[in-house]
């Protein structure tokens, strides 16, 4: 039986023919790499090799070898692309890559070829040229899978070094220029060829065939960074000038340039195996990075691989540089004098002189004794100094940068020194620029490491401030961090302490205070007490040395800088609380009440520190204010302080009296501290400060009388009598040449005594009262504009004293109450901009008022009727109109300006929004004035009462005030009012259902007092909820079924 072959499928012949052709394609330009090339020849010969095969029948294995062949041909052929079309820098950077997979694929299509030959027919089938065909590609098998792909030794390089740029690693110059020789080699390219390297590293980037990972991009950031830096003109330390000078020095020769750095050298070396010569620094830095990229140091200009890294000084080079960097200088320099000494300045030449100053300091400072003998640093000065606003803030950043770099010469130094440098710099704190403070700062910084300079600066005018100011500046952290290493440099010189603390920075103050000798320490309190301190720079102080300035008042030479300190330190109301816990209090009273020591001056500072510490209430009413743990309001120390009193010279007098007011003022102390002043007669020493010609002296002793009466009224117009003192409150509070300290004292104490009627009518006459009642208006009429405090005391003294004319009024007092329509003040005190005392005090006197009404009501309803009316009810509500017009609250006629009837007066709407009011004693005052309405619930009138007070929503006020009051007492008020309201029966009958209103009177009934739980029991009997408290309904109820 015959067998017939047939010829491969035509894709896969198409396939193989043409990937061989990719592969045999010559590259578009000259490429250096091997690989490629030795794999184009196997291609060559396996393309023949096919020519051979294709006359041929082939059987169904060589139709696999030949399918085999296509796919890797195919692979071949991508991986040669990248060869033959990718940039030459992505070829070196993933060689080892390109040729590993290279290699893969020339072993996989030997083992085809093997497969291929093995499958051809034997010289048997009578073919004869089948085993000549079958030999060759059997050799081209063996040939390929015995070749060997490896990267060459550049290659190797420079994939190495392109690596590491790809972890991220920072190059210096040197390494630059030693990878662009690396490249260059390998890349087949001058290494001066700027222009080639620029185009391969553009071809790189636009490369299609990057995969853009990071270590990708790390390398073309790296390169476009060399590129930016790489430079075929050397950086040569001369420059063009605008004139003409035979003496002008030319450019350095080529081999004075470093080839690494490009520039001009300093220590030249030559390498010993290459004969090359180097910049020393740049060479060895060289060597050490090809050590640490693993491979082999080399010869950077010519590729070679070291044996030997032994340098040595090329001695003759360096003399022939030192002479060329020489005459550049002493260019330069003449140059600069010049340009500086120019009139007027010209900025570029300005600009340029400064630049080359800079260069020549830094770059060779054994020769900055030209630039000072030359005068170029009186010459710098000079231009900051006089020509500071011209030449702008970038040329001063420059102008003092350069004079950094010279600082570093004593000599230069000096001569900066006496031309105010410090003061120049100072200036530029203040510079627009950030690096004109930044150098400003280094200068100063520089300056510093002598203390003379230290005391320089800090005796500059602004320069702690400023300085203290950028260290506080986060937002340039850099420059805040130069300001505040130049603080800390100044710290350590003493004469600057009080400078520092000046400009707020008190660490070396408080380190003195706690770390230094006794003298120091008192010094430093002395110091404190001489400063005029902000409260934050108080606060501060007074934290972290409070103890201290305590621990030196025992000492004699402390006790007066001390006490200074602490007085200073307690201007500020918070520092207080600080004060008392380093136990200042103590201290203090025992310098004042100390008998031996007759000096007033300290007594009067320690009285005047105890005055600031007392003066708010705090932490001082249970510290012991002396060694035996009595506290301020203690007994032994007021009646001490009352002694002193008599003890004194008047500036330390005031100062006590200021002190008792301070005790006296405390919530937690007020009543006790006026108990021991009472209690021992200690206010007849406080009387004659009344009368006292100096004002301060008398505005204490009043303030001091007022907080007594406000807790014995009777003892305090007692004494006052006694000593017939009671006329000069009148008198105090008439003259207005008085302080309005002193008047507001003065009435508020007449209005807290108990006057009897022949003082009334004495003090408290007709024309008293029109005055006080004009006073009161054109205050009501200033109320928009911010009151004072001693106004607010003002209006509510005149509301008391008027207060005394309701309180049983006769006749008279009747005539004086409706002439100066006393009801009508009452109500405008109302208003919501009064303080609460004032609005307390108004309710009061409406109730008083509303009260009288009522009582004279009632009297005359008692009296036998008549043909004519009561002359005392005409007298109150006026001549008795039509019966139509009869006041439901006295029922009968009031007049519309009757001043005993809140209706006709219109004062219980005030009344109500006064209920809402946040102070509960104004509450209070509202309800007892609005319960002189329903005092008569038995009336014939009382629906009619009640009627108009629902109207006018006073019924509602008092029902929310009563669900969401929290005071007892006022509870018991209002629910006294709410049971009288319940009666009507339309009222009770509304309320009934008021859940809110049930529910607190349930709560009233049952954890109220003995009033509250009665009125509560009537009240919910009133609106038929008795059964929900008790479980039985009352007697009222029965008898009303």
């Amino acid at each position: 039986m015959s067998i017939h072959y047939s010829a491969p499928p035509p894709p896969t012949l198409q396939s193989i023919r043409c990937s061989l052709s990719h592969i045999s394609s010559p590259p578009p330009d000259h490429r250096p790499f091997d690989t490629p090339h030795r794999f184009a020849a196997f291609a060559h010969r396996l393309s023949h090799l096919l020519l051979l095969l294709l006359p041929h029948q082939h059987s169904p294995p060589v139709h696999t070898s030949l399918k085999g062949l296509a796919a890797e041909l195919s692979k071949a052929a991508e991986t040669l692309s990248v060869y033959n079309n990718g940039s030459k820098i992505l070829v070196l950077l993933d060689c080892k890559s390109l040729c590993s997979a290279l290699h893969e694929r020339v072993v996989a299509i030997a083992a085809w070829l093997a497969l291929l030959a093995s499958a051809l027919p034997t010289a048997a089938s009578g073919v004869d040229d089948d085993d000549d065909l079958r030999k060759k590609v059997s050799d081209l098998a063996r040939d390929m899978k015995l070749a060997q792909f490896i990267v060459s030794d550049s290659e190797k390089k420079v994939w190495c070094t392109l690596q590491k740029e790809g972890d991220g690693r920072e190059s210096s110059k040197a390494v630059q220029s030693g990878i662009v020789m690396d490249l260059a080699r390998a890349l087949g390219f001058d290494p001066s060829d700027r222009d080639e390297f620029c185009n391969q590293v553009r071809l790189f980037k636009d490369d299609p065939f990057r995969s853009h990972s990071v270590p990708e991009r790390r390398v073309l950031v790296s390169l476009e960074r060399i590129l930016s830096n790489w430079s075929v003109e050397p950086v040569s330390v001369t420059s063009h000038w605008d004139f003409e000078d035979a003496d002008a020095p030319v450019f350095p020769f080529k081999s004075f340039l470093c080839p690494l750095t490009k520039e001009v050298m300093r220590d030249p070396v030559v390498v010993l195996e290459s004969s090359q010569a180097y910049e020393r620094t740049a060479i060895e830095y060289w060597f050490e990075r090809c050590i640490q990229d693993g491979r082999d140091p080399t010869c950077p200009v010519t590729g070679t691989v070291l044996k030997s890294l032994e340098l040595k000084p090329n001695i003759g080079l360096a003399g022939a540089i030192d002479e060329w960097v020489g005459r550049v200088v002493d260019y330069q320099i003449k140059s600069a004098v010049q340009y500086l000494s120019e009139e007027p300045l010209s900025v570029d030449h300005v600009e340029h002189a400064l630049d080359h100053v800079y260069k020549v300091s830094e770059e060779h400072p054994a020769r900055i004794y030209i630039i000072r003998n030359a005068g170029v640093v009186i010459l710098i000065v000079n231009v900051l100094s006089n020509n500071s606003k011209t030449i702008g803030s970038r040329l001063r950043s420059k102008a003092l940068t350069t004079l950094l770099s010279m600082a570093k010469d004593d000599e230069s130094r000096k001569i900066m020194l006496e031309r105010g440098i410090t003061r120049l710099a100072v200036h530029s704190l203040i510079g627009s620029s950030e690096k004109e403070r930044e150098y400003a700062t280094k200068l100063l910084l520089e300056f510093c490491n002598d203390e003379d300079c230290c005391a320089r600066i800090a005796s500059e005018k602004g320069a702690l401030v400023l300085l203290s100011s950028i260290a506080g500046n986060l937002e340039y952290p850099s420059l805040s961090n130069l300001a505040e290493e130049v603080l800390r440099q100044m710290e350590r010189v003493d004469d600057n302490v009080q400078c520092l603390a000046a400009a707020g920075r008190f660490g070396p103050l408080i380190s003195r205070l706690h770390n230094g000798s006794v003298g120091v320490k008192i010094e430093m309190a002395s110091l404190v007490g001489r400063m005029t301190l902000t409260n934050s720079c108080k606060e501060q102080i007074a934290r972290q040395g409070a103890r201290a300035f305590v621990e030196l008042l025992p000492y004699q030479e402390g006790t007066r800088p001390s006490l200074q300190a602490l007085y200073n330190l307690s201007g500020l109301d918070g520092n207080a609380t600080i004060l008392i816990e380093s136990s200042v209090l103590p201290s203090l009273t025992e310098v004042l009440f100390d008998r031996q020591d007759p000096s007033h001056e300290l007594k009067s500072l320690a009285a005047s520190t105890i005055a600031n510490i007392v003066s708010k209430p705090g932490h001082w009413e249970l510290a012991s204010a002396d060694k035996k743990g009595n506290p301020m309001q203690s007994e032994i120390i007021v009646l001490r302080l009352l002694g002193l009193l008599n003890c004194l010279p008047s500036q330390c007098q005031v100062v006590v009296l200021r002190i008792l007011c301070g005790i006296i003022s405390s919530p937690q102390a007020s009543e006790l501290v006026a108990s021991h002043i009472t209690s021992k007669g200690g206010f007849r020493t406080v009387i004659p400060f009344l009368e006292h010609p100096e004002v301060e002296h008398r505005v204490f002793a009043f303030k001091l009388t007022r907080l007594l009466s406000e807790w014995f009224s009777q003892y305090i117009a007692n004494e006052l009598r006694l000593q017939n003192k009671l006329t000069i409150l009148k008198e105090k509070l008439l003259n207005n040449q008085s302080t309005s300290d002193e008047r507001s004292d003065a009435a508020q104490i007449l209005a807290n005594v108990s006057l009897s009627e022949s003082e009334m009518q004495t003090l408290l006459g007709g024309n008293f009262v029109e005055w006080t009642a004009v006073t009161l208006k054109n205050q009501l009429r200033a109320s928009n504009a911010r009151s004072s405090h001693s106004a607010a005391g003002m209006q509510e003294g005149l509301i008391g004293l008027l207060l005394h004319f309701t309180r049983n009024p006769d006749q008279e007092t009747l005539t004086i109450i409706r002439g100066n329509h006393l009801m009508d003040i009452f109500c405008e005190q109302l208003d919501y901009t009064s303080k609460p005392k004032v609005k307390q005090l108004a309710a009061i006197g409406l109730k008083n008022l509303s009260e009288f009404g009522y009582s004279d009501t009632t009297r005359d309803s008692k009296l036998p009727s008549s043909g004519g009316f009561c002359s005392s009810l005409v007298f109150v509500c006026g001549r008795s109109p039509s019966q139509s017009s009869t006041c439901p609250i006295h029922n009968r006629p009031c007049n519309e300006d009757s001043q005993f009837c809140l209706l006709k007066s219109n004062c219980i709407k005030l009344l109500v929004d006064v209920l809402n009011d946040s102070d509960t004693d104004v509450q209070l005052a509202a309800v007892d004035a609005l319960s002189t309405l329903v005092l008569d619930h038995k009336s014939s009138s009382f629906k009619r009462v009640v009627d108009e007070l629902e109207h006018l929503g006073a019924v509602d006020a008092l029902m929310t005030l009563f669900t969401e009051v929290r005071s007892e007492e006022l509870r018991e008020k209002t629910i006294w009012m709410i049971e009288k309201i319940l009666r009507v029966e339309n009222i009770s009958s509304r309320y009934a259902l008021n859940h809110s209103l049930v529910r607190t009177l349930v709560e009233a009934f049952k954890h109220g007092n003995t009033n509250t739980r009665k009125h509560a029991q009537d009240a919910l009997t009133l609106l038929k909820q008795l059964s929900g408290v008790s479980g039985k309904t009352s007697s009222q109820t029965r008898a009303r079924r």
